[in-house]
């Protein structure tokens, strides 16, 4: 039993790994667009708060950390928007 749960959380780490690290590229995609002003800085941070949602619900990241890094792209853009 404890065997299996070692064979089920490695799988689980690679899994984790790989959505952190798409993660990170879909808001670093938002922040180099809304740093450099561009039209679709918009649509990208949409997209990178839908993929910050994923990674929350399936336990990836904390929810507070979601909503904290939610509300630091948010405030860039609002920012550069004025």
């Amino acid at each position: 039993s404890a065997e299996k749960r070692v064979r089920i959380a490695g799988r689980q780490h690679l899994a984790n790994i790989s959505q952190r690290s798409k993660l990170r590229t879909y808001i670093k995609n938002a922040f180099s667009s809304i740093t450099a002003e561009k039209e679709e800085a918009k649509t990208d941070l949409i997209k990178a708060i839908k993929e910050i949602d994923r990674a929350a619900s399936k336990g990836v990241i904390h929810k507070n950390q979601a909503a904290r890094r939610k509300s630091r792209l948010t405030k860039k853009l609002n920012a550069m928007a004025q």
